[in-house]
Parts: structure tokens; C-alpha cells; sequence
């Protein structure tokens, strides 16, 4: 419990970016570096936790919190990684509400926005390398993507969601390692 505290409280104190710059800072903690799981694993509690509602970065942090330690690491997690954030947050919120109009127009808030569009882009590229490894993945999450871009609302979601899904089934083969049929999975080498 006390490593994914440590490990959590390190990303909460040095996670800049929003939730998609997170799930790749998670990735490059607990997948490659500490290697806690591994990628296909990683990639399904993101997509669960993306499924669910609320915030996804949160809840996969305390999912692979709890992967790792129970419902102690879920809860070492979440105070490790969220909550400062929280913190941090209100606290730079209440910065810049005493400071007034001139804070917003500051040269540095651009610039911190400038690269928190880098971070997320970072986090995007090396997610999209490890999750569509191959031209029909990368193709389906191309066409996806432009699809939720293109049309507004649920159906610009839902939509892309189903078709992959069947396009998945229909005309991709689990890589080395995945599930052979009825959702099991080979055992890792």
C-alpha cells in the first residue's frame, strides 16, 4: 500500500494536463516503469474507467491502486493522486481569484496552456503507438475520432463505439498473448 501511495502522491504532485495527459502519465509509471501490469491490462481499465462515469484518470488510478494492493492501495491512490491534485487546483483557483483580471491576461497562463496542449498531444501519441499498434487499429481510431469530431452529441460517440466494435470482431485476430475465443485469455508466458 505504501508504494502506491508514494507512486500516486508523486503523479498527483507532478501530473500537469488534464485526465488524457494522466492516463499517459499512468502508463509511463505503472506500465513501463514500474511495470505493476502490463499493456493489454492497462488498456482495459482505461477503456472500463472511460466507460463508467465520473473522472476516468481518478478511477484508474485507484483501479490499478487496487490491483495492486486491495481497497487499501484504491484508497492510497486516490489520497496519494487526487486529492492534492484537488488541492493544488483550488488553491491556484483562489490565486488567481485575488489577483484579478490582470492574472488572466498573463503571458505565463499561456504558456502554461501551450503545454499542457504538448503534454496531451505526448500522451495521446504514446498511447495511440501501444493501443493501435497496427494500420487497423490506427485506421479505426482515425475514422472514430474524426466521426466524434464531425457529429455533435451521443451518436457521434455511440456510433463509432458500435461500428469498431463489429469491425473488431469481424475482421481483427487477437495478438500473441490475448484471449483465443469466449473472452478467455492464454495464460502470460
Amino acid at each position: 500500500m505504501w508504494d502506491v501511495f508514494v507512486a500516486a502522491l508523486k503523479l498527483g504532485l507532478t501530473s500537469f494536463g488534464g485526465p488524457v495527459a494522466h492516463i499517459g502519465y499512468f502508463r509511463e509509471e505503472y506500465v513501463t516503469r514500474r511495470k505493476w501490469l502490463d499493456d493489454r491490462t492497462f488498456a482495459d481499465l482505461t477503456a472500463l474507467c472511460q466507460f463508467l462515469p465520473g473522472p476516468a484518470s481518478s478511477q484508474l488510478g485507484m483501479a490499478i491502486g487496487m490491483r495492486r494492493a486491495g481497497t487499501a492501495g484504491a484508497v492510497a491512490a486516490w489520497i496519494g493522486f487526487t486529492l492534492p491534485s484537488a488541492l493544488l487546483m483550488a488553491l491556484f483557483a483562489i490565486g488567481l481569484g485575488t489577483a484579478g483580471g490582470e492574472v488572466a491576461d498573463a503571458g505565463w497562463l499561456h504558456g502554461l496552456k501551450l503545454v499542457a496542449v504538448a503534454i496531451v498531444a505526448q500522451a495521446v501519441w504514446s498511447m495511440g503507438r501501444s493501443l493501435a499498434s497496427d494500420r487497423p487499429r490506427a485506421t479505426m481510431a482515425l475514422a472514430a475520432a474524426c466521426w466524434a469530431v464531425l457529429v455533435p452529441g451521443p451518436a457521434g460517440q455511440l456510433i463509432p463505439l458500435v461500428l469498431c466494435a463489429a469491425a473488431g470482431l469481424a475482421f481483427l485476430k487477437p495478438a500473441a498473448g490475448e484471449g483465443t475465443s469466449g473472452g478467455e485469455r492464454a495464460p502470460a508466458p
